[in-house]
């Protein structure tokens, strides 16, 4: 596997954020991300990690440049990891056709249909990305990992969460997709990446998951503009809040009067999420 190289680096709050393209074996193209790192204590130190997954149309550069994360998390000392939101630069037909499916929208599953099968964005946040992660930077400890995400990637994050629960130590979403399959994004997504039987759709729904997966001592937070656009059609966090509290799992389920599903929502109430996570991270 060849190692990142760095593409750029900026200081902030005392750490760097640096961005790095690789190549990927698992979605044939090359990739880049970003690495907040908070300043070091000393010169061994190693960050525990928290993986942030952007929504529709973002890039890895979105939650860098726009959600002021990296004050508290240099605070907290835990490392930002951000990575791309899908395969790029593959030239398949029909890629770049719409905003909700295809470049820019991976939607954090493995792709079944032969068209796609370059769109496996599960299996390189979970598998691929970490081991490049432990790899590569020695100040990063992989083995304490946290994940969160916003709108598509809140809905990555509580299913790659809910799927790997040894592997994560919380996770929190603003304005997640909560149960896909019975929303328009989702429909549109999972017919194409994964075909028609709806039984592949429910491995990739975190609604649908919280019965199989709810082994959880980590309460789960998520943030909810009350006037988001998408929020009734779209996001339905109330699904999941039922299946929460059928199998007694505990969500911390938020509804912020006001604000909408943009990154001023998402930067509002980031501090909160990055503490949560911390104190999971630390114990």
């Amino acid at each position: 596997m060849e190692k990142p190289s760095e593409i750029s680096s900026a200081k902030m709050f005392g750490g760097q954020n640096k961005r790095y393209k690789h190549f990927s074996p698992t979605l044939g193209c090359s990739m880049t991300f970003f690495i907040y790192f908070p300043p070091s204590p000393t010169p061994t130190h190693k960050f525990p990690v928290l993986y942030w997954l952007s929504g529709l149309t973002c890039t890895d550069e979105n939650f860098i440049a726009k959600s002021g994360a990296q004050r508290v998390a240099a605070d907290e000392g835990v490392a930002l990891i951000a990575p791309d939101t899908s395969p790029r630069g593959l030239n398949v037909e029909g890629e770049a056709d719409s905003w909700d499916f295809g470049v820019g929208a991976g939607f954090y599953l493995n792709a079944t249909q032969e068209k796609w099968k370059n769109w496996r964005m599960y299996e390189y946040v979970v598998k691929e990305l970490p081991k490049v992660l432990s790899e590569n930077f020695e100040q990063l400890d992989t083995s304490r990992a946290s994940i969160f995400g916003h709108s598509m990637g809140g809905h990555g994050a509580l299913t790659i969460y809910l799927k790997n629960l040894d592997k994560y130590k919380s996770v929190s979403a603003f304005a997640p997709i909560c149960n896909p399959i019975n929303c328009p994004w989702g429909q549109k997504a999972f017919s194409n990446y994964l075909g028609d039987n709806k039984s592949d759709w429910e491995e990739y729904d975190a609604t649908s998951l919280i019965a199989k997966h709810n082994n959880l001592s980590a309460t789960i937070l998520i943030d909810q503009g009350e006037d988001d656009k998408f929020l009734p059609d779209q996001l339905l966090p109330k699904k999941f809040e039922e299946a929460c509290r059928s199998v007694n799992v505990p969500l911390l389920l938020r509804f912020q009067p006001g604000y909408d599903h943009s990154y001023y929502f998402i930067a509002t109430f980031i501090d909160d999420h990055i503490r949560h996570h911390a104190q999971a991270l630390n114990l």
